[in-house]
């Protein structure tokens, strides 16, 4: 008999289409629309629109989107930008006056206007070809009949447990009987269906003129919040310029600020300088490279990545190959660096999901409400969470990321797009709040330096550098933990998976799709 070697899960081949989300109803979902006709964007929708309501822990209509896409997967990456702003009266005087030295997780301060349906929509309206009511028809069937709770789910619903409790509404949807719902249990959210039916009939007006805006509003002004319904009636998302680098001869793209993007690009360019495709790739040597290039890179973003419409964040001098240079003197193979101050980390659930369709339209495609739960606050009539993205300003008027009126807080969700030679490559990202630039060059280097196909760069063990630890998953050898210690690294357990990733391959010559979707998560990807 041949010797072989079970591998934890192949990856996906298909040749038609492919979809890879973070759970299997919003695979299913999507995959059933590109069978009935329904393009990548309209699959995109309907999937994070199933995830709103099957991961209500990681993302949510109450949340924001980003998105890139390229059309017939070669020509230009399109941005959309559909992060929220801050209200009009979110004033640095404001929460100075009241003490404040940071933004409260838990609080009405931390809202910032959802941008997630302003960008369902208008992607819907400029690239969809399947009408909206079809396309958010899987969500509102699993609000309304039910969907059963999985494994993953359920572990990241305990750790938001006691934000829940704090809200009358969240306590009564998200905690029945006073409990978290159990692995295997059937959850309903009847509040969000009626809302789900009234912007698939009457669009993105009713969540930011209507009813929903006003229910939104009242229970946030309830808790003390600064929103208006002029602030819901001016929000809206836009087209942006996405920023790009060149990494082992593929372009590589991403949101340009407010979005964290720019750190990812950062951390290739400096890891461009080194032969990682000669290293072992679960060796120290190229883990050691990997963390101090991020160490470097999220000083740069903890120090200038901003809203550009209040803020000057020099983007083009940030991602010049001279810039990279120099800053790439302050890695020391052999050592870590001891004078790097410490990057401000957040924790975050998120979903991030990548389509391909048969005519070769690629999305990256990426929702969330920041933390678990978001904000914990949950309109009472419209059942929708709210996120907690404001809790990424800084309290500090000197700070380009300071709190500003109808201002976006510096993002950490972030959707990537490789191409090469003007042809899509992959649609592909790693969601997990602020370990995503990590995880997003992680995989990608796995893909382009040691060639491995999509599932395997996805699975391969990972490492992060969180307040002075290097934190690393179960599968890093121990001898690789013993020679990073003698770098000069405190050396740790991480003590939860470390992000969740989805990537779309496209084999141009080949006619083929091979997908990819994270074990850490409850997903899958799946194709015909």
């Amino acid at each position: 008999m041949r010797d072989f070697q079970l591998p934890g899960r192949s990856p996906v081949r298909a040749m038609d289409a492919m979809v890879a989300t973070s759970h299997p109803l919003a695979s299913a979902a999507a995959l059933t629309l590109l069978r009935e006709g329904g393009n990548a964007i309209d699959a995109a929708i309907c999937a994070s629109a199933v995830l709103a309501v099957v991961e209500p822990q990681s993302t949510g209509i109450g949340g924001d989107c980003f998105c890139l896409y390229v059309r017939g997967g070669e020509g230009p990456v399109l941005a959309y930008n559909g992060a929220g702003r801050a209200p009009e009266a979110a004033t640095i005087d404001w929460y100075e006056e009241r003490g404040f030295t940071e933004i409260p997780v838990d609080s009405p301060h931390a809202v910032t206007i959802p941008g997630a349906i302003d960008a369902w929509c208008r992607l819907s309206a400029d690239h969809g070809c399947t009408p909206l009511e079809r396309v958010l028809a899987p969500a509102i069937h699993y609000a309304e009949a039910g969907y059963v709770i999985h494994d993953r789910v359920e572990a990241d619903w305990h750790e938001a447990r006691d934000l829940l409790a704090q809200d009358a509404t969240a306590a009564r949807i998200f905690l029945p009987g006073g409990a978290v719902p159990r692995a295997g249990d059937v959850h309903r959210q009847p509040e969000l269906a009626r809302s789900l039916r009234l912007i698939a009939a009457k669009g993105r007006a009713v969540f930011y003129q209507g009813e929903l805006a006003e229910d939104l509003v009242a229970h946030l002004r309830s808790r003390g919040g600064l929103h208006t319904l002029d602030d819901f009636a001016a929000a809206g998302g836009d087209y942006a310029e996405p920023v790009r680098t060149s990494y082992r001869g593929i372009d590589v793209w991403q949101m340009p600020p407010s979005n964290q993007g720019l750190t990812a690009l950062l951390m290739l360019n400096l890891l461009a300088g080194f032969d990682l495709a000669g290293l072992d790739p679960l060796g120290a040597e190229r883990l050691h490279l990997e963390v101090e290039a991020g160490r470097l890179a999220y000083r740069i973003r903890d120090e200038l990545i901003a809203d550009p419409d209040h803020a000057d964040v020099p983007v083009e001098a940030l991602l010049a190959s001279s810039y990279a240079d120099g800053l790439r003197r302050r890695i020391n193979p052999d050592m870590a660096n001891r004078e790097l101050p410490e990057a401000a980390m957040e924790p975050s659930d998120t979903v991030y999901l990548s389509v391909v369709d048969r005519d070769r339209n690629a999305v990256s495609f990426i929702n969330s409400t920041y933390h678990s739960f978001g904000s914990g606050l949950v309109g009472p009539r419209s059942g929708i969470v709210l996120q907690n993205r404001g809790r990424g300003f800084r309290v500090d008027r000197r700070h380009p990321n300071c709190i500003a009126p109808r201002k976006r807080p510096l993002h950490t969700i972030m959707p990537g797009m490789a191409t090469r030679n003007g042809r899509v490559v992959a649609p592909f990202g790693v969601m997990g709040g602020d370990y995503q630039p990590f995880g997003n060059v992680h995989v990608l280097s796995n893909l382009l330096d040691y060639g491995m196909d999509p599932q395997t760069a996805i699975d391969l063990p990972r490492v992060f550098y969180e307040k002075g630890e290097l934190l690393a998953e179960r599968g890093v050898p121990a001898a690789t933990l013993r020679a990073l210690e003698a770098r000069g690294h405190k050396v740790g357990p991480a003590g939860e998976p470390l992000g969740g990733g989805q990537m779309v391959l496209i084999d141009w010559d080949r006619g083929t799709l091979t997908g990819g979707s994270d074990p850490r998560k409850d997903g899958l990807a799946i194709g015909y």
